[in-house]
């Protein structure tokens, strides 16, 4: 369930985004590529080498993943209509995603990654399953 989350999670920062992060805690008015902001997020990074990383990162990938499903749950628990809950929470859950494409960031980087090979990877194969009719339905090759 978190994994699938995630993914409309990366599409959802991918399409809004166009791939692009508007703000960082450097320069809150430069507009940075995703690379960028990876190389940053990298140095912010303090977790153990090795494989053993990469499983401390997936967890923690899930973990604010989660955060970002729990918000919205609260949306919908607590307010009449989703929408304008939903519109008193979107800072709250900015800051969440913002987790999420730092984990992002990081899983991609010590796989040998970038996040915008990444991103162009997902948008061809998106396409690909466009272009044959296979968007719906399950499994990754599809």
């Amino acid at each position: 369930m978190y994994l699938i989350f995630t993914y409309i999670i990366v599409i959802v920062i991918i399409y809004n985004y166009n791939v692009r992060i508007s703000t960082c805690f450097i320069n809150k008015e430069k507009e940075m590529k995703l690379n960028e902001y990876q190389k940053i997020a990298k140095s912010t990074a303090v977790y153990p080498d090795g494989p053993q990383g990469v499983f401390y990162l997936t967890l923690g990938l899930c973990g604010e993943t989660g955060e970002v499903a729990e918000k919205i749950k609260k949306v919908i628990r607590d307010s009449d209509s989703f929408y304008e809950g939903l519109e008193k929470k979107k800072g709250e859950i900015k800051k969440e995603l913002g987790d999420v494409l730092w984990y992002l960031a990081s899983i991609s980087n010590d796989l040998g990654f970038t996040l915008e090979e990444v991103a162009k990877a997902n948008i061809e194969k998106l396409g690909s399953r466009s272009k044959r009719g296979k968007l719906h339905g399950s499994g990754d090759n599809r």
